[in-house]
């Protein structure tokens, strides 16, 4: 590939990133073509590709685009350390795959074997392609998370967490201010079990919240969005 200048089209075509993508980064000021050619087309040159590069390492290792935005703008960002970062992360996704290959086959074999594979075991594994898929977590942070309590008293902990959301939003529905001595209790102790799950680890804590503004559908499923979760962050501040 020797060309020098791409159009929006040609970007796409051999990035494999879609035409739409490319315009809403433009749209969000991330990433713009830099030139113009004669009959006014937007032109992508070089600089440009090693821009976008970071963009997409970046967007791999978990950060949200309002992030990416901020850390591309900044002078001291070293793209070396960016290679760094994601070589690190594609290392930590092969471990991921290997832990994953190996309950893919113990399973497979108890199947074959035609012996009962439990539900914990599928939970497992189920929790081993979640984290597969999304890579915001270490390895070592997983281990904390989903070794370091019991599957029953992390579905207990669940389960009550949930609830609580449950009443948290009945009072945000209500317009209940969120100063309010009942609702900053809620907030309490729904900080109290957030702090279970995540060890009061600041880091498996900062991964989450990545993980859960990358894909909203996944807070849904607890009732929390965007909208109930400024709620909380406000009645927290009074509690």
């Amino acid at each position: 590939m020797n060309k020098k200048t791409w159009k929006v089209g040609e970007l796409a075509k051999q990035t494999g990133l879609t035409v739409r993508m490319l315009h809403h980064y433009d749209k969000i000021e991330l990433f713009s073509p830099s030139q113009s050619s004669d009959k006014g087309h937007r032109i992508y040159t070089e600089t440009d590709i090693a821009k976008l590069q970071q963009i997409m390492s970046l967007k791999q290792l978990g950060f949200a685009l309002d992030e990416i935005k901020g850390m591309i703008g900044n002078s001291n960002l070293n793209p070396i350390e960016v290679i760094k970062v994601q070589l690190e992360s594609v290392k930590e996704s092969i471990r991921i795959q290997e832990q994953l290959c190996i309950r893919l086959e113990r399973i497979s074999e108890l199947l074959n074997s035609q012996q009962e594979v439990t539900a914990e075991q599928f939970i497992n594994l189920i929790e081993v392609i979640n984290m597969n898929k999304d890579k915001y977590f270490t390895l070592e942070q997983q281990e904390k998370m989903f070794k370091q309590i019991g599957l029953e008293e992390r579905k207990q902990y669940v389960s009550e967490w949930s609830e609580i959301t449950a009443k948290i939003r009945v009072e945000y529905e209500k317009g209940t201010p969120p100063e309010n001595l009942d609702v900053t209790q809620l907030a309490k102790q729904w900080n109290e079990f957030l702090d279970k799950l995540t060890f009061k680890d600041p880091e498996i804590s900062k991964a989450a919240e990545r993980y859960y503004k990358a894909n909203p559908e996944i807070g849904e499923k607890f009732g929390i969005n965007k909208q109930l979760s400024d709620y909380i962050k406000k009645a927290m501040l009074h509690s």
